[in-house]
């Protein structure tokens, strides 16, 4: 049986540093996490919590971190379809917040060397989703612009994943690659670097590019266009904890609910729904014994 949602992407492990100051070459107390993480995943551990069968397709290194990765994500009700990159390190990112200012290390390790060949002749399933990241690495493109080929699905959605990638990239050039795609997933930022414009005029315009666009404006919910009619759903008030991984959430819960026949209206109301749930949880994936 064909899964519900296949997701071709990333898997990282992620690292969050908070710290009052930084002593060079010295020790300071601060808060270290480390947590499963990475878009593509973050997206189908996400469908899977909303019921979805759920394949995801990428890399991991022959490391202790890419076995505890599957692992995580086979917990959570994923069919991990990972190849392991020998001798390479699996993917990981650190987040340092010091005295209030964040900065980011990414290290992208095995998700470099996603490759077609991991993918199979057809990607059957009612949604496919396939990460930008793999776009933007030049040794990972083939297999993202493989798997948009490939999709056999009644969603194709593509995720924009990072407005400055978008704008090394080019616009133009992200827009021409996926164009096989039916479902444009971008945040505000994200959508700003395709068309230069504000969400609603931006939606609108790539729109006439995919059949469907979601901007997605975090606490204020998303704008839908389709057809050239624009629909905004809201997100539910919370306290919020972490917005890492909350868009991705979005994107796991709302494919979820489209492959599985619900209305577009039902599927942004869960999408929203999710991404609210991750944003005030300070992890990015569902435990894993949330799973219904």
């Amino acid at each position: 049986m064909n899964p519900d949602v296949v997701v071709v992407g990333d898997l990282m492990l992620d690292v969050a540093v908070d710290a009052p100051a930084l002593a060079t070459g010295g020790d300071v107390h601060g808060t270290v996490i480390a947590r499963p993480g990475g878009s593509g995943a973050n997206a189908a551990v996400w469908a899977a919590r909303a019921g979805a069968r759920v394949r995801f397709h990428g890399r991991v290194g022959d490391d202790v971190t890419g076995r505890v990765l599957r692992d995580a994500m086979t917990e959570r009700g994923v069919e991990a379809a990972l190849v392991v990159a020998l001798g390479r390190r699996t993917g990981c990112l650190l987040a340092t917040r010091v005295a209030g200012e964040r900065s980011m290390v990414a290290d992208r390790g095995a998700n470099a060397t996603v490759s077609p060949e991991d993918l199979p002749a057809a990607l059957e399933a009612g949604a496919v989703l396939v990460s930008g990241y793999l776009l933007f690495h030049p040794t990972s493109e083939p297999a993202g612009l493989a798997a948009l080929d490939r999709a056999r699905a009644g969603v194709v959605a593509v995720e924009a994943s990072s407005w400055p990638l978008v704008e090394a990239y080019g616009a133009s050039r992200f827009l021409e690659a996926t164009s096989k795609a039916t479902l444009l997933l971008a945040n505000e930022d994200e959508a700003r670097s395709l068309t230069r414009l504000d969400p609603e005029a931006a939606a609108k315009e790539l729109s006439d590019r995919y059949a469907a666009v979601c901007v997605k404006l975090g606490p204020s919910g998303v704008l839908h266009a389709e057809g050239g009619r624009l629909t905004h759903a809201s997100a539910p008030p919370i306290e919020v904890r972490d917005t890492t991984g909350a868009g991705d959430a979005f994107d796991g819960a709302l494919l979820a609910a489209l492959a599985r026949g619900a209305s577009t209206e039902e599927a942004l109301d869960a999408g929203c729904r999710a991404g609210a749930e991750a944003a005030s949880s300070d992890d990015a994936w569902p435990p894993a014994e949330a799973r219904p």
